[in-house]
């Protein structure tokens, strides 16, 4: 009788032990198929794709504050005002900054459609940004280029900046 009790418990342990050891195994096998396929979105969800990469223009790092209680920056106060900030420091060749109305809008001063040269450094006409080397002329609302040539050429639009508004200081960074 003693044995016959020992008996059933053992299957009893042996039941409970191989529910147990599936569970494991199942787990196991769900967790790799987790790692694996969390691993292949990461892979494939890197690009190496550049394609809005200029090659003309290093983007550097700079922040600069424009207080809009000097004179020099005194056309900001009004909408579609653009304003040349040539500092050292600032962006390649300065940056062009601009009052939408909603927001300041900041763009590198440089043509970014050829590397910077004597004649890259554009200049204000209007609203827009004129380069004195091929005559590509830049909205500064958009940044867009209006005068693309259909050659086949691939063209680049104007390099932004963050324009943010504290106050009465106009803070640009790259």
């Amino acid at each position: 009788m003693t044995c016959m009790v020992f008996l059933r418990g053992f299957n009893a342990n042996i039941g409970k032990f191989s529910s147990t050891l599936l569970k494991k195994r199942f787990q196991t096998l769900i967790m790799k198929h987790f790692w694996a396929i969390m691993l292949l979105a990461l892979i494939l969800s890197c690009s190496s794709d550049s394609t809005n990469r200029n090659p003309f223009l290093q983007e550097v790092r700079f922040r600069f504050e424009l207080n809009l209680n000097l004179p020099l920056y005194n056309n900001l106060q009004n909408i579609g005002n653009p304003v040349y900030v040539g500092n050292n420091g600032v962006g390649t060749r300065g940056a062009f900054v601009i009052n939408t109305g909603s927001s300041f809008m900041a763009w590198e001063a440089s043509c970014p459609n050829h590397a910077p040269n004597d004649c890259s450094t554009m200049t204000i006409d209007g609203q827009n940004a004129v380069c004195s080397c091929e005559g590509y002329t830049y909205n500064l609302f958009t940044g867009q280029q209006l005068d693309r040539p259909d050659d086949g050429n691939r063209y680049h639009d104007l390099l932004f900046y963050r324009a943010t508004q504290s106050g009465n200081t106009v803070i640009i960074s790259n």
